[in-house]
């Protein structure tokens, strides 16, 4: 009876630890397929306004405006949301060439709320496609030309390609995240687009037709916005397109405050996300046979990495224990299977997009990068971050 009931709760947290584990390896895979660059969109450039919320930005914003600024065309707009600022975000903005509005209210805080002020003003004079970008990045030449001119020719929202680096003075864990996110952002995306897949949304570089920015529910104080924003679109057969050739990039915090808060909104936001909305999203997917919603449903229940190698490594410790006591190698094979596919998933992404952000022998310290994240996943059982809070940043 004891070994049903332990081979029976064993192999049910394999298969749990198995999919999102086979998905990623599957992403990973058809990320390496080969790809043409794809060519500009050659119809009429749309009417565009570039949306930048901005919360206490003022050390960092002009450049990204003046970034901006060099993108636009006669007719465009660039609008920065200064919200809820207690530093002079507002001021330095409009001396750095933007439109400016302000909103004050402490009682409804975050980003969604600020980008909702900004799409109802906007709504005056709407534009075809409005573009955000977070008053803390970076947009490279081209980028909001390409993601405007796709989104206006699939007419569909459109995501750029969102990389992050670390800041000189972080710590040696520092390009582990760096590579982590490039498999989240990057290779993961990218195997989707190579099997004809929408992708996440990811809060900056993000392109949308007017017709659907203005319907989406933005006033929330969701800390993970933009995965919300994205899963909604999918529901209503609008899911977000992935354009890599358009770069938007940013920095990690470089204070040891500042990176907690941010992964912790981040990957708290994602985790309940999986718990909260995943089975009524896979339940609107299946009962409406939406191939879109799908996709992003499953992709959205992979885990962060640190938290998958966790499990995934605990799940074959425990197999590791049950074939001692009790001998059964299909148990093991399963397990292992698991750990074989991850470790390969983290090697070939490594080997194709990583070697450039960290070396193999930084790479070996990821377990040690996954275990010092524990206490992040266990707060998450026992206090989970639901509200907004802005990363302290020490440098724009």
């Amino acid at each position: 009876m004891l070994l049903a009931i332990c081979t029976g709760l064993l192999v049910a947290l394999i298969a749990i630890v198995l999919v999102p584990t086979a998905l990623l390896a599957l992403q990973v895979l058809a990320s390496l397929l080969p790809r043409a660059k794809a060519q500009l969109p050659s119809g009429p450039r749309p009417a565009i306004a570039v949306l930048v919320p901005a919360h206490n930005e003022s050390i960092g914003i002009r450049r990204t405006i003046e970034a901006l600024r060099a993108e636009l065309q006669p007719g465009d707009r660039l609008l920065v949301v200064a919200d809820n600022c207690s530093d002079d975000t507002a001021t330095v903005a409009a001396q750095a060439g933007a439109e400016v509005i302000q909103r004050h209210d402490t009682t409804q805080r975050g980003k969604g709320y600020a980008l909702d002020f900004g799409v109802r003003h906007l709504a005056q004079a709407p534009p075809q496609v409005v573009v955000i970008v977070d008053a803390d990045c970076l947009a490279y030449p081209g980028a909001i030309d390409r993601v405007a001119r796709t989104c206006a020719e699939r007419d569909r929202p459109v995501q750029a390609l969102y990389l992050m680096s670390a800041p000189p003075t972080a710590g040696p864990m520092a390009p582990i995240a760096e590579f982590a996110w490039i498999v989240k952002n990057l290779v993961r995306p990218l195997g989707y687009v190579r099997l004809g897949l929408p992708c996440q949304l990811m809060g900056t570089g993000m392109a949308f037709p007017w017709s659907d920015i203005r319907t989406l529910p933005l006033a929330s104080g969701h800390i993970v916005e933009d995965l919300k924003m994205g899963m909604e679109l999918a529901a209503a057969g609008r899911a977000p397109l992935f354009c890599p050739d358009a770069l938007v990039t940013s920095t990690f915090p470089a204070s040891t405050e500042g990176t907690k808060s941010q992964r912790t909104r981040w990957e708290h936001g994602h985790l309940g996300m999986i718990f909260s909305d995943a089975p009524r999203y896979l339940a609107r997917a299946l009962g409406g046979a939406n191939g879109g919603l799908l996709a992003l449903t499953l992709d959205m229940c992979v885990p962060p990495l640190a938290l998958l190698t966790l499990a995934v490594v605990a799940t074959f410790g425990l197999a590791l224990g049950h074939y001692a006591l009790w001998s059964q190698p299909w148990v093991l094979a399963a397990a292992g299977c698991a750990l074989a596919l991850l470790a390969l998933s983290v090697l070939l992404a490594w080997a194709r997009f990583g070697r450039g952000v960290l070396s193999f022998g930084r790479l070996a310290y990821a377990p040690v990068y996954a275990l010092r994240k524990i206490p992040l996943y266990a707060r998450f059982l026992v206090r989970r971050q639901v509200d907004w809070v802005r990363s302290k940043r020490d440098v724009g």
